[in-house]
């Protein structure tokens, strides 16, 4: 930050206003970074939630540390959704040290965005919150400050610029709906779901992502506004699905460039058993209109936008796509469906020593190619019984004693059954598919390794 502050000429604090034809006053950068601080600062919190986790073939309860804002007098505070993923309990410390309790009121893990409510009990005073800036208006360059707790450290800012203002992570992840402010402001562990804040002392993005160095990404304020206002009305975000896998027309990523058209979208696949599907959309198409309306996918940076559009049509409400195949056009009618859920529900197999999850098209979709609905093997522990057994995190788990699984539910109620049952010899035969092929595997769940925990310690 030294080097920088030195290039600007920001040493103590001033830097000169360009001058015109007289000479100006300098303008005093520490009381600008100062003000803006103080309108903010007291609306910052301090999220802690204890949540579930999973991943490691059984489920623990972690203590999780991020941040968040409020942005209303009655306590409504905008954090990440994967901040309070799987949380059976929210705590918040406030700008006064109090240390309240919170409630989901909804999240949405496509745009990582969260809303909570303060449980202030009979304390009805106004609590100080920040406002929102038109992250549109944002340039590249603009000082900016980010706000949080990093690393669990309560209260932190660190100040930088606007490094970009429309980047796209969308290739390799699932933040699709939107591209992303990124700055060299620090942004480290616990500083996620923490607000960045420009000069004026408003809320420009929400922090959500860090490499631990110069680079971090937060989402546009106008996107958060929108998701808020979604969550804030429905208690989740409600769109549609079509089905519809989208690639810019020159693809920098994947060098495909394509220059018959300097319009639309290329249809880079479609997805089995969805109305895309069901209307005749062939992977290679060009998708030019929706509803007569143009679409613009030159690039990777517009290909939020589209995906924003096609996730608002109405469900179940025919729309034309105008369509480019072959070099002919072509219109077709699709029926947009409601997305359903993005992720499925996890259990824990705690005596065979794995975690098991539903298999979703969205999340999972390299195994929802083998299995449209089915469970599949999350983590297995190590040292444990599935891990002796041979399986494998990925492995799809198709019958459990001859007897198909195919949602949490069911294999609860089948796994507490097995265990009550205590004439049986301690195994279990499980049938899998494991890329692509089927296998049947034998589980021992006669050493139980929790109790050889307890004894060791």
């Amino acid at each position: 930050m030294r080097v920088l502050c030195a290039v600007l000429g920001l040493a103590y604090g001033t830097v000169a206003v360009a001058q015109t034809t007289r000479p100006t006053d300098p303008v005093d950068f520490r009381k600008i970074i100062e003000q803006a601080k103080d309108q903010v600062y007291p609306a910052l919190v301090f999220v802690k939630p204890i949540s579930e986790d999973f991943s490691r073939g059984e489920r623990k309860r972690v203590q999780v540390f991020g941040s968040g804002v409020i942005i209303t007098p009655d306590g409504v505070v905008v954090s990440n959704h994967h901040v309070i993923d799987k949380a059976i309990q929210i705590n918040c410390v406030l700008w006064d040290k109090r240390q309240v309790t919170a409630t989901l009121v909804g999240s949405d893990q496509e745009t990582d965005l969260a809303v909570l409510q303060l449980d202030l009990g009979d304390d009805a005073s106004p609590l100080p919150r920040a406002r929102f800036a038109d992250s549109d208006a944002a340039e590249a360059g603009q000082f900016v400050m980010a706000l949080g707790a990093p690393f669990g450290f309560q209260r932190s800012i660190s100040l930088g610029i606007l490094s970009n203002t429309e980047r796209y992570i969308g290739f390799r992840t699932m933040y699709k709906y939107n591209t992303w402010f990124q700055t060299d402001a620090s942004i480290n562990p616990g500083n996620s779901g923490g607000p960045l804040v420009n000069t004026e002392g408003a809320i420009i993005g929400i922090n959500t992502l860090g490499t631990g160095g110069e680079i971090g990404f937060s989402i546009p304020s106008n996107v958060v506004q929108d998701i808020v206002r979604r969550i804030r009305k429905d208690g989740k975000v409600i769109r549609s699905w079509t089905g519809l896998e989208l690639q810019a027309l020159h693809d920098f990523d994947s060098n495909t460039f394509i220059r018959e058209v300097n319009t639309g979208v290329l249809i880079s696949g479609v997805a089995e058993r969805s109305p895309a599907a069901d209307a005749d959309v062939k992977s290679g198409d060009i998708l030019l209109a929706v509803n007569d309306q143009p679409v613009n996918g030159k690039y990777a940076e517009l290909l939020p936008l589209i995906r924003w559009h096609l996730a608002d049509l109405p469900p179940d409400r025919p729309v034309t796509l105008t369509l480019q195949r072959a070099g002919q056009p072509v219109a077709v009618k699709l029926v947009p469906v409601r997305k359903g859920k993005v992720e499925g529900d996890d259990f824990d197999c705690r005596r065979w020593n794995m975690t098991v999850k539903e298999i979703n098209k969205h999340t999972n979709p390299s195994l929802y190619f083998h299995v449209k609905k089915g469970l599949f093997i999350q983590a297995v522990r190590y040292p444990g019984n599935a891990n002796a057994a041979g399986l494998q995190a990925g492995d799809i788990l198709l019958t459990v004693d001859r007897q198909k699984v195919t949602t949490a539910a069911e294999i609860k109620a089948l796994y507490e059954k097995i265990l009550a049952d205590t004439t049986r010899e301690k195994k279990v035969l499980l049938e899998l598919l494991r890329e692509g092929a089927k296998r049947w595997v034998v589980l021992d769940y006669s050493k139980d390794y929790d109790e050889d925990e307890e004894d060791e310690s």
